[in-house]
């Protein structure tokens, strides 16, 4: 490819929130096509993903990797008050967010669709659940 090829999505800044599978793989799609994308992790251990099917006990494991190269990743506690002030300024200068906690944890956390627009009013939030955002099972935890 020549050095004058620009990846459509160059310059964009990408939040990856999520756990797993459906969220991660979205924002891999995204730096794909050339976006920056900041993995948000708690800092107790990260994203659940890096235990998923490891081979041994010497890192994580190859899916975590495989679904989050490439990626820049911060360990924030988004209860403390310090580490939330920090996510609010990478909002601020993010075109995406996307999460996918069940639904009501992101407004809880201070960080839903609402919440972020009033900081960042052109922002692009996807959130995934698991069964949707209301019906019988909305409030039950579920993945991709």
């Amino acid at each position: 490819m020549s050095k004058d090829v620009r990846l459509p999505l160059e310059g964009m800044l990408v939040l990856d929130m999520s756990l797993f599978l459906a969220g991660p793989y979205t924002a891999l799609r995204l730096q794909d096509l050339g976006a920056r994308v900041i993995k948000i992790e708690r800092p107790d251990g990260g994203d659940p993903c890096r235990d998923l099917y490891k081979v041994d006990d010497t890192g994580d494991s190859i899916l975590f990797h495989a679904i989050n190269r490439g990626k820049e990743s911060i360990a924030l506690d988004l209860k403390n008050p310090a580490d939330f002030a920090v996510m609010m300024r990478l909002v601020e200068k993010c075109d995406v967010l996307i999460q996918n906690y069940r639904p009501g944890v992101a407004e809880r956390l201070g960080l839903g669709y609402r919440d972020v627009c009033k900081v960042n009013p052109r922002i692009v939030y996807a959130s995934i659940s698991g069964y949707g955002r209301d019906g019988p099972w909305s409030h039950l935890p579920g993945q991709d």
